[in-house]
């Protein structure tokens, strides 16, 4: 085969979860351009050669792969790699978070999306949104501000605020990317001092907060930004900058 896909061993590790763990590995070599679009998948045979698997892991993996929108099959041709603006899925890999490139990546979509729907809060929540904006802010700085429903909370507050913009499709997009940002606050923790980080971190939500409380959309867009922004450099990600002024 002109694009080799490395012996599945080297690269995934232990074995369970193998269906899923072959699936991610060749969703990586399409990202990685070693499969590109409309390329036709090796065979079962040749993959489960290959990646010194069985055919029904192969299978398994492909079928995952298909239900992901990340490839398709046409009747007695085989199975192909599907064009990216054509899939009708999103798939993130979480394993792509380990590069800081894909973390990057990240904070620049948070960047897009999340100043954008800061703005637009501001201008639309309703007052039930306000106060459950306000109540994770309350839950982030309470007594479960040293432990995991800190983070919860703060997965919330960022939902909220997207469903206050009153766009489904934002709200959407944002509550797809809650389990890539809650890693991100999980590598956050373990390389920055607790203490410092939760007080650092939860004021930047204050701010947040009170702008759309304002119903002030360009200081709302600024606190997000600058939270964003100050969020990645925690983890050693500068993907964009804090507007002046």
């Amino acid at each position: 085969m002109g694009r080799t896909l490395k012996r599945i061993s080297n690269v995934i590790g232990p074995v369970e979860h193998l269906p899923s763990k072959v699936a991610a590995h060749i969703t990586r070599e399409i990202a990685d351009g070693r499969l590109n679009p409309g390329d036709k998948l090796p065979s079962e045979n040749e993959l489960a050669s290959h990646l010194g698997i069985s055919r029904n892991v192969v299978r398994e993996a492909v079928a995952q792969l298909r239900a992901d929108g990340v490839v398709y099959a046409r009747q007695g041709r085989g199975t192909f790699v599907m064009a990216p603006e054509e899939r009708l899925a999103i798939r993130l890999d979480p394993e792509t978070l380990k590069d800081g490139s894909s973390l990057q990546s990240l904070f620049e979509l948070r960047n897009t999306l999340e100043t954008e729907a800061a703005g637009l809060a501001a201008e639309r929540c309703t007052p039930g949104d306000l106060e459950e904006i306000k109540t994770a802010v309350e839950r982030m700085s309470g007594v479960e501000r040293w432990e995991d429903g800190s983070i919860e909370a703060d997965l919330v507050f960022h939902r909220t605020i997207a469903k206050a913009t009153g766009n489904p499709y934002i709200h959407t997009f944002v509550s797809f990317i809650c389990d890539q940002i809650r890693r991100s606050i999980h590598l956050a923790r373990y390389t920055n001092p607790l203490h410092e980080l939760v007080e650092i971190n939860v004021a930047e939500h204050v701010v947040i907060y009170e702008a759309i409380a304002a119903g002030d959309p360009e200081a709302a867009r600024s606190a997000m930004q600058n939270h964003i922004f100050l969020a990645g450099q925690r983890i050693g990600i500068t993907a964009n900058t804090p507007s002046k002024g």
